[in-house]
């Protein structure tokens, strides 16, 4: 709500929208999410607790989309 009053934009994703952006696969289960979120982010490990690392692959994902502000840098950045 506080966005809103704001006018600051939200966007939601559903977990295969965020699945298949992630892997390329919107059937990927939790690891394999959690796994290709810490390799594309070049992390040591994958972050913890699972709700960290879910909203990494959320703020991937929207990196990913034509609505981001990173919409103009390529995928391979992030690989």
């Amino acid at each position: 709500m506080s966005a809103i009053q704001r006018n600051i934009l939200i966007r939601e994703y559903t977990p295969l929208e965020v699945k298949k952006s992630i892997t390329g696969y919107g059937q990927a289960v939790k690891k394999q999410v959690q796994e290709m979120t810490k390799r594309v982010l070049r992390l040591p490990e994958i972050p913890k607790p699972d709700d960290t690392a879910d909203a990494l692959a959320i703020a991937v994902c929207h990196a990913h989309t034509d609505n981001s502000l990173l919409a103009g840098f390529s995928k391979k950045e992030f690989n």
